[in-house]
């Protein structure tokens, strides 16, 4: 996960770049995990690093997501 705490804050367009590029590594892995499972017998441990990958990588998209909301004051 390469966004610390220390790299600049992005961009609205920025942001929606990055969310597009991890989208789309979200849907490869998710096609990757599926052809893997179709084909018993299988690397458990390949497959349990997938799901990691694919976890991590949405963490990322939420984290993004949510800067692209508005802070609203009430």
């Amino acid at each position: 996960m390469n966004n610390s705490t220390s790299d600049p804050p992005l961009d609205a367009e920025a942001i929606k770049a990055k969310l597009e590029a991890l989208r789309s590594e979200h849907r490869d892995l998710d096609e990757v995990i599926d052809r893997l499972v179709e084909k018993p017998p299988f690397d458990q441990l390949q497959l349990q690093r997938l799901k990691k990958r694919k976890l991590g990588l949405k963490d990322q998209i939420i984290r993004l997501e949510s800067q692209l909301i508005p802070d609203i004051i009430a």
